[in-house]
């Protein structure tokens, strides 16, 4: 489907049932739709019509010319890899031709990735105004290197109405952004975010299409009631927060449609995973979910098979999903009944911590629910991604946790204090840890589609950027001495609600250098001999204060040392240690032997 080019010239296939005729159109014939007609496929008799046009070539721009019972129509190839922009002409592009080198990329496990979560428009800044783009978050690859990342998730790069925007108004989903740049620099990107040991993670959206700039919309003239037409549900299900464009994945042709262009990033492209934007309203009509009395059971298993094929073709590949309800079967296999996600948002744990970290007074804080939410992932740690900061926490009428913490005052003390607890516990915690472009600055503003990270924080906030590395380092084990926060395992084991003090274990298979221990405090107080159980005897390394003034002059009010263990039980572990704890900070403990 879509345009083929060969080396006899290009093959063009749309699918238009309710076409009377078809033409396409091009600067290779001058725009004449009398010259390239489109015969129907199988002798006339099915939905597809195509043509070989030996004249046309990659470069060259195409448009399909439809002839309807009310009129002729002039439409973007719906399956277009290439754009002028979204209201402009369908280029024929060549998939074949881009150089990836003969270097191979071996993904990090699930268990060691920490993804930056990052818009194109903004990561970087265009030229003479412009938004920012792919060659932009190409060039800023090695800052993420060095901050440690394992992945970037780009937020929805695809081909939408104007210049800027989120990304979740996709017109056309087989094509890259043309203010973000061409196929190829979004390949190039990803071939050197391999070369230095980053995966790549694209945002999908499948839950609606465009509202506008969408030539989808009553593609081939047909539709009824006034609704969107063959790619379309044509009664209630088509409704959406964003208009009423619904794909009807009912029909085997939008059920195609879509899973091919999700397969397209995975096989041509070469990323590493798919994060499936609002499955919720993939599933139901009102965004209620699996549950919901407006199930869309035809939702349900356009994801499943999808992901079920993206298990066996490309093992290893990460398919998350934002559903945003805790509904365990949404990363349940498919052959028992689940969607088949490799791991899915946590809006529970982002809810409940971030809350803590905003609230004015420490009697505020719910300790007891963090708690259970660093420790509900027993087993399966590795099916949510957790956060504290994303696109959506950070816009939408709120902000970044520093300034809600304290508006107009992002850069204070107790912004940078607690915004980096927030950081601490979401490294810390079983899961696959997300940030946000900007939270290793401690970024203050909120986010939009217009203004970018202020990277002289760099400078300004440079501790504040390393505390961020260090902790993703302990998290991804850089140094062999943290191997439990790659590990399944957590305990819970200190509640100390009066202090608003709690204390965690994670561990792999036990032992040095596996098991870790992390206090966390979210009060004011500063606690200059705080005990703690331990699973062993012997000396305890603090491998990470938050509260150390080496990440802030305005920091280190207590010192946390290294301690050896008491025989005193303590939290029902058999041993105890006394460390150092500051106001609101996290201190990160193991063993060496």
């Amino acid at each position: 489907m879509g345009a083929l080019p060969h080396a006899a010239g290009t093959t063009f296939r749309v699918w238009a049932p309710h076409a009377l005729a078809i033409a396409v159109v091009g600067t290779f014939n001058d725009w004449d739709a009398g010259r390239d007609p489109l015969a129907r496929d199988d002798g006339g008799k099915a939905e597809t019509w195509s043509a070989e046009v030996a004249a046309a070539h990659p470069g060259d721009e195409y448009r399909f010319v439809i002839r309807t019972p009310d009129g002729e129509l002039n439409r973007i190839d719906p399956r277009a890899r290439r754009l002028t922009n979204s209201v402009g002409n369908g280029v024929i592009y060549d998939k074949d031709a881009f150089d990836w080198g003969d270097a191979e990329f071996r993904q990090p496990p699930w268990n060691d990735l920490v993804v930056y979560e990052l818009h194109v428009g903004t990561f970087s800044k265009g030229m003479h105004g412009r938004p920012g783009t792919l060659d932009g978050v190409r060039k800023r690859l090695p800052y993420l290197r060095n901050l440690g990342v394992g992945a970037i998730q780009l937020m929805p790069p695809f081909e939408f109405a104007g210049d800027r925007s989120w990304g979740y108004n996709p017109a056309y989903p087989f094509a890259v952004e043309s203010t973000y740049g061409s196929p190829d620099d979004l390949k190039a990107l990803v071939r050197e975010a391999h070369a230095t040991g980053i995966a790549v993670f694209l945002d999908v959206v499948f839950n609606h299409l465009g509202p506008s700039d969408l030539d989808l919309w009553q593609f081939d003239g047909w539709s009824e009631q006034g609704k969107g037409g063959i790619y379309f549900y044509e009664d209630e299900r088509s409704t959406t927060p964003w208009g009423d464009t619904r794909p009807d994945f009912g029909r085997a042709e939008v059920r195609t449609f879509l899973r091919d262009s999700a397969i397209q990033w995975l096989e041509e492209f070469r990323v590493d995973g798919l994060r499936w934007d609002a499955t919720a309203w993939i599933s139901s009509v009102l965004g209620g979910g699996r549950g919901a009395p407006d199930f869309i059971e035809d939702g349900w298993r356009f994801m499943a098979d999808v992901n079920a094929e993206i298990a066996e073709c490309f093992p290893g590949r990460l398919t998350i999903a934002e559903d945003l309800r805790s509904d365990l079967a949404i990363t349940l296999p498919p052959d028992k009944g689940g969607a088949g996600f490799g791991a899915q948002w946590d809006g529970l744990f982002v809810h409940l911590v971030r809350t803590a970290l905003v609230a004015s007074d420490d009697d505020h804080r719910d300790v007891v629910s963090v708690a259970g939410v660093i420790g509900d992932a027993a087993d399966e740690a590795f099916r949510r991604v957790i956060y504290t900061e994303s696109h959506d926490e950070d816009a939408n009428g709120s902000a970044r946790v520093p300034e809600v913490i304290w508006p107009g005052y992002a850069h204070s003390w107790a912004s940078k204090k607690r915004a980096t607890l927030g950081s601490a516990v979401v490294l810390t915690s079983p899961g696959i840890p997300m940030l946000f472009q900007g939270q290793e600055l401690v970024e203050g503003s909120w986010f939009n589609d217009e203004d970018g990270p202020d990277w002289q924080l760099r400078h300004r906030h440079a501790g504040l950027v390393r505390l961020h590395r260090d902790l993703i380092g302990l998290r991804r084990n850089a140094d062999d001495v943290s191997r439990g926060l790659r590990g399944e395992h957590v305990h819970v084991h200190h509640q100390n609600v009066a202090a608003k003090v709690l204390g965690w274990r994670r561990w792999l298979e036990g032992g040095p250098r596996d098991d870790v221990v992390i206090l966390a405090n979210f009060s004011a107080d500063t606690f200059a001999d705080y005990h703690v159980g331990v699973p062993r005897a012997g000396r305890w390394r603090v491998r990470f204060n938050s509260d150390w003034d080496g990440y802030d002059p305005e920091f280190e009010t207590v010192d946390s040392l290294d301690a050896d263990s008491e025989p005193v039980e303590h939290d029902g572990l058999p041993q105890r240690v006394d460390v150092g704890l500051g106001p609101y900070s996290v201190v990160i403990l193991s063993q060496d032997e």
